[in-house]
């Protein structure tokens, strides 16, 4: 058999190694030594499985190779081959081995040489490359058999990357389609939503099973593909769930994500260093209105269609989208010595302003965290002076000059409501608010427990003041309603009578000794109570320790 028909019954390591070795004898001339590397490079690569999506881990400038042969016997051999790089941009080519090298003519062996090496330059040639981080799918048809390399490279870092073979294309296709026109337009834009809506996947109208659309919220860029999120979301520290959860799997959550699950949507919302990014799969609805954004914040808006049986996905073109400004809100003055108590409802109304113009040159600003949780910001002169998260019993003293305007902004950080109260005052001013210890919390000695009686303990300050006790008997499905309701401001004028159990004054000017404790009798035996302890100042206003819940013995 001549040399040419031999190749095609030839085993493939056989092939592979028959033209390494014509590459070896032919004269090291440039031409002979890229004819060299290319028959190398068919040598020292892996075979690309036809019909399964492979990931392929690529190091830093080091090429990876895989081959793959069309099937004998068939006048036409379509394939299709995409590439989905998960990171940043890569290199990536397609060469085609189409025929071995021929019987050389007669002559003297120099001739001979020199014949097999230009055949041999003419084996392997370049049909496709691309450099860049779109997904991208190219589609050949060969008219007879052919062995192909398929090489990769990454320039920037080590990376890695989904690939696709097929030569059965009428069976169906991994990935589902995208529309003919894949964009999504922003049909709303308001001060803390956006509504999105896009046109439906053909995948989806024909197999409405198994399909669903997901989308992905963020601050920093649109992804162009899902793996390409997921990698972006790691490289912050954070585990993302596999293919966004769409295992639809709570146990797969990490600490810093939360899932909600509501009218059978499953949305996850992960904390990174640049934001949140938040993950709603909609199933086949094409509109979603994303709640709960920011005002005055762009953000980054992708879908994606995914087939849930193999978890394999499209992207539509991204979107972005700036939602509106908050309104202003009313502003209340602020006057010398006088509190001022501000409710915030979490759904309507996360936002508050007070205004103060200075007397004096030293101001302090005292913010009593009563109830949810609130963030405050204050501006001199329209600079900020001063931002951070509430808690407990908060001083700001701060020096400008006379008639500067102060501004408090104050926003809600839940949904719940959320109240605090807010003393402006000149730095001289005696305070209103008492001194507080270093902890508001209450002890209780579970040795010293009985069945009629409980001991507390709690902290107190250098400065003489008055702590009233009360007791309340409770149940245990009131427990978590009793201690998030617990208002920390509210004094103890409207707890009945009967609650009332002592008051009494103290103080210590060693602080390691300011502990006083107090043994409550007349209990029942296995009951629950909650105990609370009021803190009042020199000037009435009083301070609510945390509430403690204490059970007494069953039997004694």
């Amino acid at each position: 058999l001549k040399m040419s028909w031999l190749w095609l019954y030839l085993p493939l390591h056989l092939l592979l190694a028959t033209c390494l070795c014509h590459s070896i004898k032919a004269p090291t001339t440039s031409s002979q030594q890229s004819s060299k590397s290319n028959l190398f490079n068919f040598y020292h690569s892996l075979i690309l499985a036809d019909g399964k999506e492979t990931t392929i881990h690529l190091l830093k400038d080091i090429p990876k190779r895989y081959y793959f042969v069309l099937e004998e016997g068939r006048a036409l051999a379509p394939f299709s081959i995409t590439v989905t790089p998960c990171d940043v941009p890569i290199e990536w080519s397609i060469l085609v081995y189409k025929s071995p090298p021929g019987k050389a003519a007669p002559g003297d062996r120099d001739t001979q040489e020199v014949s097999k090496s230009h055949k041999a330059s003419s084996m392997v040639s370049t049909i496709f490359s691309y450099k860049g981080n779109s997904v991208e799918t190219y589609m050949g048809m060969s008219s007879h058999s052919a062995l192909y390399l398929l090489e990769f490279l990454s320039t920037e870092r080590d990376t890695h990357i989904t690939v696709y073979l097929t030569t059965d294309t009428t069976s169906g296709h991994l990935y589902p389609e995208l529309p003919g026109d894949p964009r999504i337009d922003v049909i709303g834009i308001g001060h803390t939503t956006v509504t999105l809506a896009w046109k439906h996947s053909p995948s989806v109208l024909q197999h409405s099973e198994g399909i669903q659309y997901c989308l992905l919220v963020n601050e920093k860029h649109n992804y162009k593909s899902l793996c390409a999120a997921e990698t972006a979301i790691r490289s912050s520290g954070m585990k993302l769930p596999p293919t966004v959860a769409l295992s639809l799997s709570p146990y797969l959550l990490e600490p810093q994500q939360v899932m909600i699950l509501s009218n059978s949507e499953l949305s996850i919302i992960n904390k990174v260093s640049s934001g949140e990014v938040r993950q709603v799969c909609m199933g086949t609805k094409n509109t979603y209105t994303v709640p709960n954004l920011s005002p005055s914040t762009q953000y980054y808006f992708d879908v994606f269609i995914v087939n849930l049986l193999t978890n394999a996905s499209a992207a539509y073109t991204g979107t972005f989208a700036r939602t509106l400004e908050e309104p202003e809100p009313e502003v209340t003055e602020l006057e010398d010595g006088k509190v001022v108590h501000v409710v915030l409802d979490g759904k309507k109304q996360k936002f508050y302003s007070l205004q103060y113009q200075a007397r004096h040159k030293k101001i302090h600003f005292t913010f009593q965290l009563c109830r949810g949780q609130i963030r405050v910001h204050i501006t001199r002169n329209g600079k900020t002076v001063a931002s951070e998260n509430l808690s407990g019993l908060r001083y700001f003293s701060l020096k400008g000059k006379l008639l500067d305007t102060y501004s408090v902004q104050l926003r809600s950080t839940e949904e719940s409501n959320s109240s605090v109260k807010v003393l402006a005052s000149p730095h001289f001013h005696k305070p209103l608010f008492p001194l507080l210890p270093e902890s508001l919390k209450i002890k209780s000695f579970s040795k010293l427990r009985t069945c009629r009686s409980v001991t507390i303990a709690w902290l107190g300050t250098q400065e003489e003041s008055k702590y009233c006790v009360y007791r309340k008997r409770i149940e245990e499905d009131q427990i978590w309603r009793e201690l998030q309701s617990a208002d920390r401001c509210s004094g103890p004028e409207f707890r009945h009578k009967s609650e009332k159990v002592l008051c009494k004054y103290f103080y210590d000017l060693n602080l390691q000794r300011a502990v006083t404790t107090e043994t409550i009798k007349g209990l029942e035996a296995g009951t629950l109570y909650l105990f609370d302890v009021y803190l009042f100042g020199p000037s009435g206003i009083p301070v609510r320790y945390h509430s403690k819940v204490v059970k007494t013995r069953k039997k004694c």
